[in-house]
């Protein structure tokens, strides 16, 4: 039984050439392929991008800037909803710590029904968690701005309130007066209050003292004095709610506490009541103030 011959598969020369060129173009061809394959999406492995000009701005930041103002240059306030971006959307954005969430109607329903004097003074004296003015200061943003953040943030949940009126440059401090005075107050506590906020604003500032120039010799003087010059504004009526000088029952809250906490309200401030009582004293008349004022109820 004879067995058929095998065929070469490659016959001609031709058919050797193809088959050399194939075996070399066929791999080439493959490992092109995998090549734009495998690139298609870049891979950065750790730390191969600490020198991309976005990791080197973000490292060669400064930590702190410094802004420099025209104190001269009329004032631009800013809008409800900058305000609310810049402060109020930390907590009420999210409902953080019992805040009412922006834009939620059943958490803004009983705050709106408030009112929005009562709304306006929780947001300037602080309630619960929330600190005064969100935690920042009047001058950082005025009591205008602040009642336009409470105003953008009522209406974008069920409110109608009307945008708050701009204060005029000479009325500032008797709006901002009459914006911290607690809700309900009559006309009559409101005029009180904005001629309070007047008084202290007219208070003369007093020049610093030379270097090495001596102190009052006597501190109750100078504590009677700046009373009758600055606190009394506020302190000998009972001005937003301050404890009227002489009156044992409003000063015995306050007398509960350390004497340098006591200090320190007066020093810094508290409430409506401005660092100092507005003025440029020296933190030892300031003391020396507050000592005359204690004294009156022992």
């Amino acid at each position: 039984m004879s067995e058929a011959p095998h065929g070469a598969p490659i016959k001609t020369p031709a058919q050797l050439v193809a088959a050399i060129i194939a075996g070399f173009a066929v791999p080439i061809v493959i490992i092109v392929l995998l090549a734009v394959y495998v690139d298609n999406s870049t891979r950065t492995g750790a730390g191969t991008d600490s020198l991309s000009e976005a990791e080197v701005t973000a490292r060669i930041k400064p930590l702190a800037q410094v802004e420099i103002r025209d104190a001269n240059a009329p004032r631009v306030f800013k809008s409800g909803e900058e305000v609310y971006k810049a402060v109020c959307s930390a907590c009420h954005a999210s409902g953080t710590a019992g805040a009412p969430k922006f834009t939620n109607t059943a958490d803004w329903a009983p705050r709106i029904a408030q009112g929005f004097d009562t709304l306006l003074h929780t947001a300037l004296a602080g309630k619960g968690a929330m600190p005064p003015r969100g935690g920042t200061s009047a001058d950082d943003y005025s009591d205008f701005e602040i009642a336009r953040a409470v105003a953008y943030m009522a209406n974008n949940s069920g409110a109608s309130f009307p945008e708050p009126a701009q204060p005029t440059a000479g009325a500032a401090a008797a709006s901002g007066a009459a914006a911290a005075a607690p809700a309900g107050a009559s006309d009559a506590g409101a005029a009180q209050a904005a001629a309070a906020m007047a008084a202290m604003a007219s208070v003369p500032q007093a020049a610093a003292p030379a270097a090495g120039a001596a102190q009052s010799a006597d501190a109750s003087q100078a504590g009677k004095a700046l009373y009758q010059q600055v606190c009394q504004a506020c302190h000998a009526a009972g001005v937003l709610n301050a404890p009227k000088l002489g009156d044992k029952e409003a000063w015995a809250p306050r007398l509960k506490e350390p004497m340098d906490t006591v200090y320190n309200y007066a020093l810094h401030g508290k409430g409506a009541m401005p660092a100092k009582g507005g003025s440029t004293a020296s933190d030892a008349d300031v003391k020396a103030a507050v000592d005359y004022m204690v004294s009156a109820v022992k």
